[in-house]
């Protein structure tokens, strides 16, 4: 019987290697092999999208620019090259625009992505305005992009108003979070592994599953037995050069 292998999604990018939600390294992971990115995605104060996981800049660029406070224009003067991990190294590295990423995720047509819009941004500009902003820019890149969030309700509006796949991020892996599930109908779940025990079995339905913060590939293949269609995780380079999981990389026509 063969090896169930799962796919592999990249992390916010090649994020060991490289400053995470650029492109520079959604691109490393592409040619690394990776068939899926991840990466997440918050609203400006002219409505457009910017590939950043806070709210802020301090963290990647060591700058307190808050990002509900400028414009798409105002980011591409800070540089994200995350000076705490890197130093300089990937300095000056500009805050990449959604569209713009949508656009040359493109010219990979076989690589998908995972879109986290995060609640900062939901909670700052309300549901209605991120998610019909949003909506209707993925819409042309629908086939590649599966929307994800941890609000049910973002995804219960997406389920209202576009045909996108939709992922649910579970903050816990219980009983009520379950029924939830069943109600939602999400085309993915995903979980921190970490939050389901050792002889739980994922829950059947409809969805496939992803896990997340696995950087072991012994522990991506234990999982991808247990029924874990996609692995998240951040050291794909790492991860594809186990002989295994090598045999299930996306190499995207390169």
């Amino acid at each position: 019987m063969t090896e169930p292998l799962p796919q592999l999604v990249a992390h916010r990018g090649s994020l060991r290697r490289y400053p995470e939600n650029t492109w520079l390294g959604l691109e490393a992971a592409l040619r690394a092999g990776a068939c899926w990115l991840e990466f997440d995605v918050q609203m400006c104060a002219d409505g457009r999208f910017v590939l950043l996981h806070d709210a802020d800049f301090s963290r990647t660029a060591n700058h307190p620019l808050s990002l509900f406070a400028c414009t798409a224009s105002d980011t591409q003067s800070i540089s994200v090259h995350e000076p705490q991990r890197f130093g300089t190294a990937f300095a000056p590295l500009p805050p990449p625009l959604l569209d713009a990423v949508l656009g040359r995720l493109a010219e990979f047509p076989t690589a998908r992505a995972m879109v986290e819009i995060k609640h900062e941004s939901l909670q700052h500009w309300g549901l209605t305005r991120v998610m019909d902003s949003l909506l209707e820019l993925l819409e042309p890149a629908h086939a590649q992009c599966v929307l994800i969030s941890y609000s049910r309700e973002a995804l219960h509006y997406a389920a209202r108003n576009s045909d996108i796949a939709t992922g649910w991020v579970l903050r816990h892996y219980d009983q009520m979070h379950r029924e939830q599930a069943l109600e939602l109908q999400p085309e993915f779940l995903i979980c921190n592994h970490d939050k389901i025990g050792q002889q739980q079995e994922l829950w059947p339905g409809s969805w496939q599953w992803m896990l997340y913060d696995i950087v072991e590939p012994q522990l991506a293949l234990d999982w991808a037995r247990r029924g874990a269609a996609l692995i998240e995780t951040a050291d794909i380079r790492a991860m594809l050069a186990h002989p295994g999981l090598a045999r299930g990389a996306c190499r995207h026509g390169l």
